[in-house]
């Protein structure tokens, strides 16, 4: 049974872990803070490139791109975004599962994954998956120029023919307690995914264009991928940040709740070593007054 010293040696650590908690709790919420702006603010700079694109395809006459060549799906590339670091809870395991199960629905044909943060990354390397680059230690701070490389390396293979097929999976921002598994095609590009969505107010917005609109359509067409790569790492590091400060402040309330309970076992094991040593001495005395 354990003695008053081992209780109070394990309460004294449960209290150090959760002042460590405490503080990566409110570490997460300040980085979460930045993260959330930063993702929320990228949204309707997306939507406003998908309506402009959707905009130029309807008034293209032919439009023509590598980026939108439509080849049988037989070499897929799966772009995988996980967090950097542990102790999130269920994020890098979520992704990383869905992962696994879109190249299960794929099996039979060339997949290839590039992964996008340390967790995924370490995961997939332990898999007889074809990785095709990495990319790590991006989610606290997110920065355009390195989606801009992604994206311009996946634009390179797809128009090469290296791959018949783009998509990624990564944790969509919801809220703080909410994360929503995402796979997204990126690759090819069809007017299915550029379609304009319904103006506000009933207004339809009509751009007027100095270049032809063939013309902005492939300029702006490369600049689309690297705004999606950009989003789904700016959702993933703002997803990551809420899954851990919500982690951190289970782990905190958690270890609030053992050292109360390790506290009252301490206590019934202490009143029991008193009861017992009284019962000694009354024992005693009764004994030698005997």
């Amino acid at each position: 049974m354990p003695t008053l010293i081992d209780f109070r040696r394990r309460i004294r650590s449960i209290k150090n872990t959760q002042q460590i908690t405490r503080a990566m709790k409110f570490v997460a919420a300040a980085k979460l803070r930045r993260a959330q702006e930063r993702a929320l603010s990228a949204r309707p700079y997306a939507r406003q490139m998908q309506r402009v694109l959707g905009s130029a395809l309807s008034r293209a006459q032919n439009p023509t791109h590598p980026l939108m060549a439509r080849r049988p799906e037989e070499r897929i590339l799966v772009l995988v975004v996980s967090g950097d670091k542990g102790l999130c809870g269920a994020f890098n395991t979520n992704v990383l599962r869905r992962a696994q199960e879109f190249l299960r629905e794929h099996a039979g044909r060339e997949l290839s994954v590039m992964p996008i943060g340390k967790k995924g990354r370490d995961a997939l390397r332990k898999r007889k998956i074809k990785v095709i680059g990495e990319y790590i230690n991006f989610s606290s701070r997110v920065e355009f120029s390195l989606a801009r490389e992604i994206a311009g390396r996946v634009n390179q293979m797809f128009s090469d023919g290296e791959v018949d097929a783009v998509f990624g999976v990564y944790n969509e921002f919801k809220s703080v307690l909410t994360q929503r598994l995402m796979v997204e095609r990126l690759l090819p590009v069809d007017a299915s995914m550029l379609e304009s969505e319904p103006a506000e107010a009933g207004v339809a917005v009509d751009y007027i264009y100095e270049q032809p609109a063939e013309e902005i359509f492939s300029r702006l067409l490369p600049r689309y991928v690297e705004t999606q790569v950009y989003r789904m790492m700016m959702e993933s590091a703002a997803a990551e940040h809420a899954a851990r400060m919500t982690a951190m402040d289970s782990a905190t309330s958690n270890a609030a709740e053992l050292m109360d309970q390790l506290t009252l076992h301490m206590n019934k094991v202490r009143q029991a070593a008193i009861t017992k040593e009284i019962i000694e001495v009354v024992s005693g005395a009764a004994s030698a007054g005997a």
